[in-house]
């Protein structure tokens, strides 16, 4: 108890002050739990890294849990999840309850065309890091291309899914890194098959709830994206947006998407919003079922793995499978930088002229987000 209650402490902290995204979530645990308290080595952190950008889900909140499931076992792992989310959540939830975004006022109206600016600065920040990243040779590309065209002709969750198989079965049939000496019997040996029978049995599941209306048919939605989500929590936006589009309406979902950016903590949290908006006549619970809907996935997933990932995210035909998924996502997330987020953005030749001079000043001078998301809401307001 006194384990769990350390880690919660240490990870609330953390989720006060942790802004900048994922990548910086990355710095603050390595600092914290690496070099200040020596919690795990360098090696051992860099696998959980690995370990992250391969499975669905939230990245550093992946990271969080599993620093807390090695600490002081699932009751860590829920003390991490819980002390990292919190601020988050309250920040996420209290925006969802103070803003009316079907009737807004003219001060809104500034904010959000303020922000929807810079969501694509963002979006498109994070499509050119993903490329460079994910899609660093012809097949790579092919696959991304071959993911855009698949969603282009029929846009939908299914879709979305089938795009993801094939980038996986192309990635596993084109693998040409060497095999090491891992055995994959032992990997199998070494699963804790409960997590990930819950996992797939919720999924299944998940597929067959289409209840809009229902507290069901929400954790069903939030459920299955949190499963898909592969290549970081920016890739969260295309696979939402096919599933919440005929329930929010796109001035909501964007606005929840980019306050999430500037919120400390994970960008999940932007479930928290579209939860309390969804459910308006119980926005608390709505709130709370679509946090632990879109987080649960990854969580069960590195239970199942706890036991041998660190042989897992060396053996070469799960980095096959993961390289082709990984390029399919950059896909999913260059139709997304188009509709909606451009689309809804820029009108004219000033909003365009603003997203580039934002986009320039982001990657010359890497200011604080915080910094960014003032500028561009007294922008909107101008």
């Amino acid at each position: 108890m006194k384990k769990s209650w350390e880690i919660f402490w240490r990870f609330l902290f953390l989720g006060c002050i942790s802004f900048g995204g994922p990548a910086a979530h990355i710095g603050y645990f390595q600092r914290t739990f690496v070099q200040k308290l020596e919690w795990l080595s360098n090696d051992a952190y860099a696998k959980l890294i690995s370990l992250s950008q391969i499975l669905p889900g939230p990245s550093s909140s992946q990271i969080g849990f599993a620093i807390g499931l090695q600490k002081a076992g699932l009751a860590g792992g829920i003390a991490a999840f819980l002390g990292f989310t919190l601020p988050s959540f309250i920040l996420m939830y209290w925006l969802a309850v103070s803003v009316n975004l079907d009737t807004p006022a003219n001060w809104l109206i500034s904010v959000s065309r303020g922000l929807k600016l810079l969501a694509v600065i963002i979006v498109l920040d994070a499509v050119i890091t993903m490329f460079r990243s994910f899609c660093k040779d012809r097949l790579s590309v092919l696959i991304m291309l071959l993911s855009i065209l698949l969603l282009v002709i029929y846009k939908s969750f299914y879709t979305q899914m089938l795009v993801l198989l094939i980038s996986m079965l192309i990635g596993l049939a084109n693998n040409q890194i060497p095999a090491k000496s891992v055995n994959i019997s032992q990997i199998l040996k070494k699963l804790s098959w409960l997590p990930l029978l819950l996992f797939t049995s919720i999924f299944l599941i998940s597929l067959g709830l289409n209840q809009y209306d229902s507290f069901a048919g929400l954790f069903a939605i939030f459920y299955k994206n949190g499963s898909l989500v592969f290549g970081g929590g920016h890739v969260v936006l295309p696979l939402l947006q096919t599933s919440v589009g005929d329930t929010l309406t796109e001035q909501q979902f964007l606005f929840g998407y980019v306050a999430a950016q500037g919120v400390p903590g994970p960008m999940f949290t932007m479930a928290t919003f579209m939860g309390a908006q969804w459910m308006e006549n119980l926005p608390l619970s709505g709130a709370i079922v679509a946090t632990f809907a879109i987080f649960l996935p990854g969580y069960l997933l590195i239970l199942a793995l706890n036991n041998s990932w660190q042989s897992l995210v060396q053996h070469p035909n799960f980095i096959g499978a993961s390289q082709g998924i990984n390029a399919a996502v950059v896909g999913f997330l260059v139709l997304a930088l188009y509709d909606p987020v451009i689309i809804s953005a820029v009108h004219n030749y000033i909003d365009l002229g603003l997203v580039v001079i934002g986009f320039l000043g982001l990657k010359l001078f890497k200011p604080p987000i915080l910094l960014l998301i003032s500028i561009f809401i007294l922008l909107g307001f101008i």
